[in-house]
């Protein structure tokens, strides 16, 4: 059975001029899964795969931000043809000879998870913090990357983000620089990604790993809906997968959207406890020596 979302906001369902643009690079080869939005606002979209995207014209004379992993943010105002110029790292030297993988834990805690039936229709990025346990600081290589997603499609799609902790205590700079897409099957799932070839060191100030949402056709859906104070049935256009939730008021989360980052830790869920809900993305760590 099918669940019935009453919304609680207002989501625009009627359809409105587009206008569509490419993102390609400076060999004018297009680039697919650039996150889009519009800048200052809650709106935004994703390249398709042959880089093309489409866009509301009423935003069309307003800045737009582009952001794709190996390429450098670009603000600019709407033009049918976006270059990003590639991002050049400076590589950190790791030396480790080997793992010994003969011990590993995972971490974070994602027990008695949920699934909220939001809306996603603009690229957002959900994140936590995770850090080496105090009692096994031998075990800090990153060995696998736990989701737990509920998809209303088949093959949904979503990024792999894993950030260093800023000065200020928020994401800063990708310590994956390269695309990392995770295809999850239609309804809630629990999907283990291997990232023990890239050998992340877990730092002592932790690292933040993140679910990033796409707004492509593959991930494209109908989403039925009663309207707020209304008996009226209607459908709206969404996309999958979502990220599951649970609650733990000891965690640090982050999101991102329109180009910047929300930190909700500690502090904001004690000081509001009672009166707003801030619940985590259920994301687990699983670590190695």
């Amino acid at each position: 059975m099918k669940l019935t979302i009453t919304l609680l906001f207002l989501i625009t369902c009627s359809l409105t001029a587009q206008v569509k643009g490419i993102v390609v690079d400076q060999n004018d080869t297009p680039i697919p899964y650039v996150n889009i939005w519009v800048e200052g606002e809650n709106i935004g979209t994703t390249s398709e795969v042959d880089g093309s995207f489409n866009l509301d014209s009423k935003n069309k004379e307003k800045n737009l931000i582009f952001s794709a992993i190996g390429y450098k943010k670009e603000i600019t105002p709407f033009k049918e043809k976006i270059v990003l110029e590639k991002e050049i790292y400076k590589l950190d030297e790791v030396l480790i000879s080997s793992l010994k993988q003969t011990k590993e834990i995972e971490i974070g805690d994602s027990k008695k998870r949920f699934y909220l039936p939001e809306p996603q229709t603009t690229p957002w990025i959900f994140a936590r913090n995770f850090q080496v346990d105090k009692n096994n600081k031998e075990v800090k290589y990153a060995k696998e990357i736990v989701f737990f997603t509920n998809s209303e499609v088949k093959n949904g799609v979503f990024r792999v983000r894993i950030f260093k902790i800023g000065p200020d205590g928020i994401p800063n700079e990708d310590i994956l620089n390269e695309e990392l897409l995770v295809e999850v099957k239609k309804g809630k799932q629990k999907t283990v990604v291997d990232i023990l070839k890239y050998k992340i060191e877990i730092p002592p100030e932790g690292i933040i790993i993140g679910f990033e949402s796409l707004i492509i056709d593959q991930n494209k859906y109908m989403q039925k809906a009663t309207i707020y104070k209304t008996n009226k049935k209607t459908e709206c256009l969404n996309y999958s997968p979502h990220i599951m939730y649970f609650n733990d008021d000891t965690v640090d989360n982050y999101s991102f959207s329109s180009g910047r980052w929300l930190v909700i830790n500690a502090l904001h869920k004690e000081k509001y406890k009672g009166k707003y809900n801030f619940p985590n993305p259920a994301i687990n760590l699983i670590l190695t020596n």
